[in-house]
């Protein structure tokens, strides 16, 4: 599988990204032996980049993801996590976001963004990992907290960064104008923007891409499927972790009826459509089974024919200059 150098980073990246929320219980339960069996197909195809995050799961995720990879030869792959969630055993904690996972692992998150925190972090993401270290790093989710983020989250990493501890520093956001604040004010090398830039939601086309282009910062483009609707679009599909609204299910399932008659799997065009943008380095997919991370390998070795995105922008669905 290609692999592209991170912006001005000397991090490389897979095209096609690994993105482990699933191996934490998105959803629903998955197996240690399952997760193990998801990450050796994703070698397997030729993925060699990995994200997870503390969030995912309150550890499950890291902590299954290093044991998958703990044989595997440090220097031919990258990892990625995330740091602004501090994980305490026993308390309840942040609940944002943590409904959505299934299985308890007896820790409670945490919101810290200040220099401190990260640090901690980053110790026991390795702790967990059990790996020697971690060559990127985003802060996660921090819409709600940018000044702090800002001011004491980046410049912590930006500090590891030039010490040699990281290879590349960056925000994972899912709103595209806290992306853009991260990129103007403070010294990413990447933005991971989740769900703003698929077959549903382009509003990160309108400024941080050409933002990010112009300063030569990567953009990783996670989520394509906005959680599962643009993978299979039918009734009971999620948009954004909950059932997709009924314009949300119409709109996708117009998309797919043009990707029908073009005998285009409407999930093919989901994840080929980021990668057409000439700032996105790679695509992050969140997969829990080997036949998700096989299924988006081929498709990404396949790209949909022009036509297909001719006559989706004839029909206004996606943007007719996606890269003015």
């Amino acid at each position: 599988m290609e692999q592209v150098r991170l912006g001005a980073t000397g991090v490389r990246v897979s095209r096609l990204v690994m993105g482990c929320a699933p191996l934490g219980g998105l959803f629903a339960p998955v197996s240690e032996q399952q997760a193990r069996a998801t990450v050796e197909e994703a070698w397997d195809v030729g993925v060699r980049t990995f994200d997870t995050a503390p969030h995912y799961g309150a550890g499950l995720s890291e902590q299954r993801l290093g044991a998958a990879l703990r044989d595997r030869p440090r220097d031919e792959y990258v990892l990625s996590t995330k740091v602004g969630r501090l994980l305490v055993a026993g308390i309840t904690g942040e609940s944002t976001g943590a409904d959505i996972f299934a299985e308890p692992s007896g820790f409670g998150r945490v919101r810290d963004y200040s220099r401190d925190g990260v640090r901690r972090s980053l110790e026991e993401s390795l702790d967990r990992l059990g790996l020697d270290r971690i060559e990127l790093i985003h802060v996660h989710d921090a819409q709600d907290h940018l000044d702090q983020a800002i001011r004491e989250a980046v410049p912590a990493l930006v500090e590891l960064r030039e010490q040699g501890a990281i290879g590349a520093v960056s925000a994972g956001i899912d709103y595209a104008a806290a992306a853009v604040r991260f990129v103007r004010e403070s010294d990413v090398d990447c933005v991971l923007i989740a769900g703003r830039y698929t077959l549903l939601d382009q509003s990160a086309a309108t400024e941080l891409l050409p933002l990010c282009r112009r300063r030569g910062v990567a953009v990783l483009a996670a989520a394509p499927f906005n959680s599962g609707v643009l993978a299979d679009p039918r009734p009971g599909a999620t948009y954004w972790y909950r059932p997709a609204p009924p314009d949300i299910m119409d709109r996708a399932q117009r998309i797919a009826a043009v990707c029908a008659r073009h005998a285009v799997p409407i999930a093919t065009a989901a994840l080929a459509m980021p990668l057409r943008h000439p700032a996105v380095s790679a695509v992050v997919v969140g997969v829990r089974s080997p036949e998700e991370i096989s299924g988006a390998a081929e498709a990404l070795a396949a790209p949909p024919p022009e036509d297909l995105w001719a006559e989706l922008a004839a029909e206004a669905l996606v943007p007719a200059h996606p890269f003015a």
